[in-house]
């Protein structure tokens, strides 16, 4: 009962337009609830209310959604947007709504905004088959020249949501003819629909949809084979990241995502060779370089997007499912649910791969793993009492070894020579008679302008005055 009454609250929130007869109606208060949690094959949570058998309402991220079996029941709940039969196999498979499949009715479109929540017709039949997010517009979606993609589907009649219920079939309910001001209800989505772009999974036939989706014909062969299986490339990886990993998979290599989820999703008669395509080979990549203060700013960002400070005091925020499943030892993960500032920022930082970028005047930028080491400068006693000095790590700053050893020599009179560094494979070092920690500091600091942080050892220049 309690339940019931909080959600005709919320509803009655996110669907302004059901009046208090169809809101009682809809959600009546003798009758029980059903609760049941569902998680989808990639990892998302999601709350389905069902009442006398069939799913009513879904719920992710405390957004609602009403199923088909609603809509049926409500047609002119949301706006509505037709297409053509043959495009709800598509749909219910798990793809989205491309705009070329969505039919401009003379007397226009509902107006709806980005992130409206809308319901999709069949041509003909004003039930509604499937539920989904606006992407643009209905001005932006005429403007675009009905390109792209028009709505991110969330679910769909077919698909496992409606197979909970009774799967019964769509009615048939006349297109309704109203003045066009009747026709543009604007309902928006509670929560930041945006966020649920990626939530198309509740549609997925996880069996099927992939050899389903992806077995269309080719009917122009005017394409080179690279880039036909560029294409055929593309086609398996968009659809095994949508259709075969699951959120327990993550973080996945590259080489068992091709090997266990890119080749089952290449359709029958085809075979995906990474070598003939144009990327010739699958690895790993580096990911956005970001530096300490911009992870800082995402991480604030995310915080307050997602209002996880803590009321009751600023100086924490509450840990959600993302942050603990990113930050989190799994000892700790049923005991902290919430963390001072500076240690959440701490804890991003320590997960994250250091790199360093050197950049030289009209080059690329050299990224290189790892924290830069400093030009390391030493002295070492030889025998008979000689002193050299040895520099090292020249190289990692675009330093020709060869070259400072070559200008050092002139400058000092003193033989210089390179020599491999001890236990490195292709790393050498400078090494000149004499302490030459002055010379080589008036190089490095004066010539070179190579600021001081990144040079270790100039502490131990001989004392001026005292003879060599």
């Amino acid at each position: 009962m309690g339940i019931s009454r909080k959600l005709r609250t919320d509803v009655a929130a996110a669907f302004p337009n059901l009046s208090t007869e169809q809101l009682t109606e809809f959600i009546p208060n003798k009758e029980e609830l059903n609760v049941i949690k569902i998680h989808t094959h990639k990892g998302e949570a999601v709350t389905v209310y069902a009442n006398n058998k069939n799913p009513v309402l879904f719920e992710i991220e405390k957004a609602l959604y009403p199923t088909v079996y609603t809509l049926w029941a409500y047609p002119d709940l949301l706006p509505a947007f037709s297409t053509w039969p043959p495009v709800l196999q598509k749909l219910a498979g798990g793809a989205d709504l491309m705009l070329p499949g969505v039919a401009v009715p003379s007397s226009g479109f509902p107006q709806v905004e980005r992130g409206t929540l809308c319901a999709v017709t069949l041509l003909g039949n004003r039930a509604p088959v499937a539920v989904g997010v606006a992407n643009m517009s209905s001005t932006e979606m005429l403007a675009a020249g009905m390109k792209g993609k028009g709505f991110a589907i969330l679910h769909t009649y077919m698909d496992h949501l409606w197979e909970l219920g009774d799967k019964s079939s769509p009615p048939t309910l006349a297109p309704s003819v109203e003045d066009e001001e009747e026709q543009e209800p604007v309902v928006n989505c509670t929560a930041d629909p945006l966020q649920h772009v990626d939530i198309a999974d509740l549609s997925l036939k996880e069996q099927d949809s992939c050899a389903r989706l992806m077995g269309k014909e080719e009917p122009e062969d005017s394409r080179t084979p690279q880039e036909q299986m560029d294409e055929l490339f593309n086609q398996c990886f968009f659809h095994a990241l949508k259709c075969k990993v699951k959120k327990s998979d993550l973080p996945l290599l590259t080489s068992t995502f091709l090997r266990s989820h890119m080749f089952s999703c290449c359709p029958a008669g085809q075979q995906l060779d990474i070598k003939k395509s144009s990327y010739k080979k699958v690895r790993s990549l580096k990911g956005s370089i970001l530096s300490s203060s911009e992870v800082r700013n995402i991480v604030i960002n995310y915080v307050k997007a997602n209002e996880l400070v803590d009321e009751t005091n600023k100086n924490f925020v509450k840990v959600n499912a993302i942050l603990c499943d990113c930050l989190l030892d799994k000892s700790e993960q049923d005991e902290i649910t919430n963390l001072k500032w500076d240690d959440l920022l701490s804890r991003c930082l320590e997960r994250l791969q250091p790199l360093h970028q050197v950049t030289f005047f009209g080059q690329e930028p050299i990224v290189r793993k790892g924290n830069i080491e400093p030009i390391s400068i030493t002295i070492a006693q030889r025998s008979s009492n000689k002193k050299v000095t040895i520099i090292k790590n020249l190289e990692l700053y675009g330093l020709d070894p060869q070259c400072v050893a070559n200008i050092l020599q002139q400058r000092v009179q003193a033989s210089a020579t390179i020599t491999p560094v001890p236990g490195t494979k292709d790393r050498v070092q400078v090494q000149i008679q004499g302490n030459q920690i002055h010379h080589l500091a008036k190089m490095l600091l004066e010539e070179y302008q190579l600021p001081r942080k990144y040079i270790q050892g100039l502490e131990k220049a001989p004392k001026l005055g005292r003879k060599k």
